[in-house]
């Protein structure tokens, strides 16, 4: 069963680097972006990344007890490249407490609290439609993370944390899985007699 659109690598990587200029709002949607793709959050959980979420677990950066989907708590490891496009916007919008996205106004300053989960959509298609992506939506780009992540050789198990399933079954259906009888994965797994 199909659950949505994911992305190629390739499409991944033109998407979050489509928004390259240096103006203001092109460092939060490109830090955006990233984020989304390369950490799964849900547009919830993106609008709502605080300051604080932000440190150093076992010599590496992560998201800490982030509140998910039913209020689950999960701690998400950032790649270090994350990090660094987050770094840039956060530098330029001089931002040092609250909410890590916020608006960016047409004169090019940041201002109020935090970004809506309305404005997370549309930046999303905004830039999906620059990259010539049809039909994006935020959780695309959570599928996305999750496939990615799979093909890259990640455990199945690791990217249910990562995404903070409860069920494996969920985690399955975002990669698009599906058992193969023909070719299937215990036929040679080293144990068979010689042919």
């Amino acid at each position: 069963m199909r659950l949505g659109n994911w992305l190629t690598a390739e499409q991944s990587q033109r998407l979050w680097q489509v928004p390259g200029g240096e103006r203001l709002k092109d460092k939060r949607d490109r830090a955006l972006l990233a984020v989304l793709l390369a950490c799964g959050l849900r547009r919830h959980e993106a609008v709502e990344l605080h300051f604080g979420h932000i440190q150093q677990r076992e010599e590496h950066w992560a998201i800490v007890d982030l509140k998910g989907k039913a209020d689950h708590t999960r701690t998400i490891p950032m790649p270090a490249w994350v990090k660094n496009v987050l770094d840039h916007w956060i530098e330029a919008a001089n931002i040092t407490s609250g909410k890590l996205f916020r608006r960016v106004h047409k004169m090019g300053k940041s201002w109020g609290e935090r970004l809506t989960e309305k404005a997370v959509w549309h930046v999303v298609r905004e830039y999906a439609t620059k990259a010539g992506i049809d039909k994006l939506a935020p959780h695309d780009l959570r599928r996305t993370c999750a496939r990615l992540c799979y093909a890259a050789g990640g455990e199945l198990e690791q990217i249910q944390f990562l995404l903070g399933h409860v069920s494996i079954q969920t985690t399955e259906r975002y990669l698009g899985c599906k058992q193969r009888i023909q070719g299937a994965v215990n036929d040679k797994i080293g144990i068979e007699p010689p042919a």
